[in-house]
């Protein structure tokens, strides 16, 4: 069979992609990336957010389309055979021969009204063992875990990252409130690829943060913290963020929100005013959000007026 993939919606590497790519070499079949001009037994189009642009053209040259992932289906998930195999980093010329992609844990027992994965994945279960995903060199580790301190699998996890000297980032943030003594000495041990990364989408999460950082730093801690932020109401939203302007190791993401039973639901201007400014850090850390010049001859003050 001749198969074609098509990422719909990001450039990220893609995880289920990447699997379905390696089953279907490993039974014989052609692999390559989607092109309108060819002709192919068999598409799989991958579709992460429901809120993107679906793939905008007529597809006549492909014998059978199958579409997954979040942006199509919440419930879809690769079948078993699929879903335990090595990723297909060929795929990706970008990723580099140390590094790998996967989870630990799926699911999350938290209920955020703007995260769908429990509604995806149910409450958090053990997945992978770590050494499953650290294999030929690949010591350099993206996980994707959503609450990876939320049971003790994933804690267990997190020990044998330590004792196999990994480097990892879990890129989907952590959980300041789980963040004990015991949990700040083992978190100071990890080989950190970037930073540590924790979720601050409440005004309670700054006092949970700030107790999770300084726990961590007095383990020996010195590297940099990174705090995904929704931006939800105007006033609380900037006082949060803005709340991380003193400490020029801690730096804060914000994401505007985006209502997940109407995802195509307009964004609010100052959300994506605000998240520009947060979010490039050179005018964050020298321009207060009232002197941003957003757009042409509009100044982000205007907004407190």
């Amino acid at each position: 069979m001749k198969i074609a993939l098509l990422a719909v919606d990001s450039d990220y590497p893609n995880l289920a992609l990447m699997k379905l790519s390696a089953y279907h070499k490993a039974h014989g079949d052609t692999v390559h990336w989607y092109n309108p001009f060819d002709r192919y037994d068999r598409l799989y189009m991958a579709k992460v957010f429901s809120f993107t642009p679906d793939y905008r053209y007529y597809i006549t040259n492909v014998g059978e389309v199958v579409r997954g992932g979040t942006g199509y289906d919440i419930h879809s998930v690769l079948p078993g055979e699929v879903d335990r195999l090595q990723p297909d980093y060929s795929l990706y010329p970008g990723v580099a021969d140390n590094m790998a992609y996967g989870f630990l844990t799926r699911g999350c027992p938290n209920h955020c009204r703007w995260c769908i994965v429990p509604q995806k994945e149910g409450g958090i279960r053990p997945y992978m063992d770590v050494d499953d995903i650290a294999v030929a060199g690949r010591d350099y580790l993206i996980l994707m875990d959503n609450n990876i301190l939320a049971c003790g699998y994933g804690l267990a996890q997190i020990e044998k990252i330590v004792r196999r000297k990994y480097h990892v980032d879990f890129n989907q943030a952590l959980d300041a409130r789980l963040v004990t003594p015991e949990v700040a000495r083992l978190l100071a041990k990890v080989r950190w690829m970037k930073r540590i990364r924790f979720g601050c989408d409440t005004p309670a999460q700054i006092a949970h943060c700030e107790r999770a950082i300084e726990l961590i730093r007095s383990c020996g801690y010195r590297g940099e913290f990174f705090l995904y932020c929704i931006l939800m109401d105007f006033n609380e939203s900037y006082r949060r963020i803005s709340h991380w302007r003193k400490d020029k190791k801690v730096l804060p993401f914000a994401q505007p929100y985006r209502n997940i039973d109407n995802p195509h639901q307009r964004i609010p201007q100052w959300q994506t005013d605000m998240a520009r400014w947060v979010n490039r850090k050179e005018l964050f850390a020298k321009c207060s959000f009232e002197d941003f010049e957003a757009r042409k001859g509009f100044f982000c003050r205007e907004y407190f007026y």
